[in-house]
């Protein structure tokens, strides 16, 4: 069993700048893939980061150049640094994370960021 926990979320302006964290609740990124998705208001949720077990990294494509995925893995924490945010950027981020030798996924509780002046 793993938990995930979000944290880091808030109002911004355009332009601005979060860093979202999700800790696991135990060692678990040697053996996971893990996940940044979104959900913004009348959408259906989309996959915004990707990192492998082996570090390979894939972006939506219009966060591309602007969002940043990276883990500490000795504190078992992934980041989202999130630049240059946009309005179309407003949703709530969820942290996803799935073990290469499971079938069963893991959902943080997601962390609302609004980008609004």
């Amino acid at each position: 069993q793993v938990q995930l926990v979000e944290s880091g979320g808030g109002l911004v302006q355009p332009g601005g700048s979060l860093r979202l964290s999700c800790a696991a609740s135990r060692g678990a990124f040697g053996d996971f893939n893990m996940a940044w998705y979104r959900q913004g208001p009348g959408k259906e949720r989309e996959v915004v980061a990707v990192m492998t077990r082996g570090g390979t990294i894939n972006y939506l494509d219009s966060v591309k150049g602007r969002f940043t995925i990276s883990r500490d893995m000795a504190k078992n924490i992934i980041y989202l640094q999130m630049n240059s945010l946009k309005p179309e950027d407003t949703a709530v981020y969820y942290c996803y994370g799935k073990s290469v030798y499971e079938t069963r996924e893991y959902w943080g509780q997601g962390t609302q960021v609004t980008v609004s002046s």
